[in-house]
Order: structure tokens, then C-alpha cells, then sequence
């Protein structure tokens, strides 16, 4: 009677460590790339104001002062972050690939998880899209005087997600980057503020109005007699 020997199927360890091996490569190369450009822009290299680099300069145009070494750390560390989780699901694909594993239905599930969550998580996403763009464009930073609908105070730290404001009473407000849909920046325009009368001078200047009706009285008075 023969008897049926089944054997397993072989893992690609070679294919593996091949795959592993790139990753690590490719996220390496791209990791120093940005560190470079990062580095370039923080220090006001030229390099972005050659002429065929003209399409690039509104973007980068508003991180020329004084605060474009954080907002390129910031943008810097996000590039960072975004490139390493690519590499990382891709190398973990061909590395269940080359075990052998049905990768087919996994993506399948990780798309259905991640249409879910997408949904889910939709005001966290246009938090994080909206950080990005105030970052990029640089419509305040830390120390900046701003104006919103909810809140006047000074910024105190400038986030993806959240950004935390000092009012004028010092109360620390905390605002959703998503749900600020007008700000102005006392800090970068030429803001000059409205000189509004106090109490006293009011009081003042009914007085003098009172006085000076009754001075302008008195000689129609002396007229008629």
C-alpha cells in the first residue's frame, strides 16, 4: 500500500532577505534625501531659486524668515514618517509573498479595514490634511498674535493636529487645525489697534459737551433780556 507523502512547500528565505534588504536600502536613500533637503531649507539655501526650480518656490516661499528651520523639521519629519510606513507594507507584501501566503484576501480585508476606518476617522484626517497646509504656508507660528473666531491669544505650539493658543485672560485654548476656517495673524501684517475710548474718557467728554453747550447758552440768554 503506498502511502502519500505530502511535502511542504518551500519558503524563499533568499527572496526574503533580498526584499528586506532593498527596503532597508530604499528607506535609508530616501530618509538621507529628505534630511538633505530638510537641512537646505532650514539653513536658506539658493538651491530652490535656480530657474528651473521656479515651479517649487511658492510652496517653500512662505518658510523664508526666521521660523523655516522648524516648519522644515516639521514638513521633514512627516515626509519621514509617510515614506517609512510605505516601505514597510510593501516589504511585509512580498515578504508574506515569498512564505507562500495568500496575500490576496489579506489586501482585500486591509482595504475593507481601511475604506472603515477612513470614514471613522474623517475629521482626524482633515485635521491632519489642514496642520499640513499650515504648516506649508506658514499662516502662523509659535509666538504669533492670531485672530480666530473663537479665541484672541498668543500661539504656543503649532501641531498637525491641534493648536494651542493663549487667550488675552490666559486661558489655554486648544483648536482643532480642521475647525479653524479664518484666522489673522496679528504677528505678520502691520496690524495697528483701534484706539476705543475707556469709561473715563467718556465721562470726560460729556462734561466738556455739557460745558461748553452751557457756555454757548449763556449769550442768547443775555441776548433776550
Amino acid at each position: 500500500m503506498e502511502t502519500l507523502t505530502i511535502e511542504p512547500e518551500k519558503i524563499d528565505v533568499v527572496s526574503i532577505l533580498i526584499t528586506v534588504g532593498v527596503g532597508l536600502l530604499v528607506w535609508t536613500v530616501a530618509r538621507f534625501i529628505i534630511l538633505r533637503i530638510t537641512r537646505r531649507v532650514a539653513s536658506g539655501s539658493s538651491l530652490f531659486k535656480k530657474p528651473h526650480f521656479k515651479w517649487v518656490q511658492p510652496a517653500i516661499r512662505a518658510l523664508d524668515h526666521e521660523r523655516r528651520s522648524q516648519r522644515a523639521q516639521t514638513i521633514g519629519s512627516l515626509l519621514t514618517s509617510l515614506v517609512s510606513v510605505i516601505v514597510v507594507v510593501i516589504v511585509i507584501i512580498y515578504v508574506l509573498k515569498y512564505m507562500n501566503v495568500d496575500v490576496a484576501p489579506l489586501l482585500t480585508s486591509v482595504g475593507i479595514l481601511g475604506v472603515a476606518i477612513g470614514f471613522g476617522a474623517q475629521q482626524l484626517i482633515r485635521d491632519f490634511l489642514a496642520g499640513i497646509f499650515i504648516t506649508i504656508e506658514d499662516q502662523y507660528g509659535i509666538g504669533d498674535v492670531i485672530v480666530t473666531s473663537e479665541v484672541i491669544g498668543t500661539v504656543e505650539s503649532v501641531g498637525l493636529r491641534i493648536t494651542r493658543v493663549r487667550a488675552e485672560d490666559g486661558a489655554i485654548w486648544y483648536l482643532r487645525n480642521g475647525e479653524i476656517l479664518r484666522v489673522g495673524n496679528r504677528s505678520q501684517g502691520d496690524y495697528v489697534p483701534i484706539d476705543t475710548p475707556s469709561p473715563d474718557d467718556d465721562g470726560e467728554n460729556k462734561v466738556s459737551a455739557g460745558a461748553s453747550a452751557g457756555t454757548a447758552a449763556k449769550p442768547e440768554e443775555k441776548s433776550s433780556e
